[in-house]
């Protein structure tokens, strides 16, 4: 394949098609210009909803590597690289993960993040370069996310991922015979033309943030980062955070907020064992010492306790 496509036509692309509802954009009153844009992203929550049979697949797949010991790989150029960065970001504080179990890597490195640097997604060879340079293997995941499904950067990227035989999932927001891509799961976001015609940081960018937040909840739910609907592997870093957990503790176990405040210094900070040692009537290290034997999952742990 080659390193770059410039030069070639887009135009069928549904990201690049005109959308006649908006052939007036500029005449709008601002009133019906807001509305049109309010009617018009809901197609981002259809477009997901109609990926979930290949969202389903990919939690499930991605927690699998993960689970014995991959990592996941967000990448992308543009807005879709930028959305990958940002839901890589907040995994650790909001799950308490390593940095380095989920990443996003992004066409032009940290300074595109706040200064366009899109000539870079033309370079089919550095998808597959960067990803080398974070020492991506076999073992890991890796997500490539094109709205339009034909930036070279990303399918260079996806093209290692099989090659080497890691997991290679696509996002993108065109029908995949308008663009192949190569992948073990193709998740489509069928978003259709944007009201400012080529703008995918519109509805395609919408839907893609919407669907990654579904795959790194759900991948983190199947590793046992989630008790019911709670975070209970927070990273206690701020004062909301103190206090979130703090109401977890409450909630969970029933512990008012000076024990729990006391349960989360003996825990070293650590929701989940604070819980676990509520909850079990465990010190500290036997707490630890417990979960270690059952795994991540705190209702495993909790289920397996001694009767009392």
């Amino acid at each position: 394949m080659s390193q770059t496509s410039q030069g070639s036509d887009r135009g069928h692309l549904l990201t690049e098609q005109a959308n006649p509802a908006s052939e007036a954009l500029d005449q709008l009153p601002t009133a019906d210009l807001v509305q049109l844009f309010c009617e018009n992203d809901l197609e981002p929550q259809r477009a997901v909803a109609g990926a979930a049979p290949a969202l389903t697949a990919a939690v499930d797949a991605i927690a699998v590597r993960l689970a014995n010991g991959g990592r996941l790989f967000y990448l992308g150029a543009g807005t879709s690289g930028r959305l990958g960065v940002l839901d890589a970001a907040e995994c650790p504080p909001t799950f308490c993960s390593s940095p380095e179990l989920v990443q996003g890597v992004l066409a032009g490195g940290a300074a595109a993040l706040l200064r366009s640097s899109e000539g870079l997604e033309d370079l089919f060879d550095a998808g597959p370069a960067d990803l080398n340079a974070r020492g991506f293997g076999p073992a890991d995941a890796l997500v490539g996310i094109a709205a339009g499904g034909t930036t070279p950067y990303v399918l260079g990227g996806l093209s290692h991922a099989v090659e080497i035989g890691a997991l290679a999932i696509a996002m993108a927001c065109v029908p995949a015979d308008q663009a192949p891509m190569p992948c073990a799961i193709d998740i489509r976001l069928l978003t259709g033309p944007e009201l400012l015609t080529g703008s995918t940081r519109l509805k395609a960018g919408t839907a893609t943030k919407m669907a990654l937040n579904i795959l790194s909840t759900g991948v983190m739910v199947r590793l046992g980062k989630v008790h019911g609907n709670r975070m209970v592997d927070v990273a206690v870093t701020n004062s909301k955070l103190e206090d979130r957990a703090l109401r977890i503790l409450r909630d969970l176990a029933g512990v008012e907020r000076a024990r729990g405040g006391e349960l989360l210094a003996e825990a070293g900070g650590s929701v989940k064992l604070a819980l676990l040692m509520a909850l079990g009537d465990l010190d500290a290290h036997r707490a630890a010492t417990h979960l270690a034997t059952t795994g991540p999952a705190l209702r495993t742990a909790l289920a397996a306790l001694p009767p009392s």
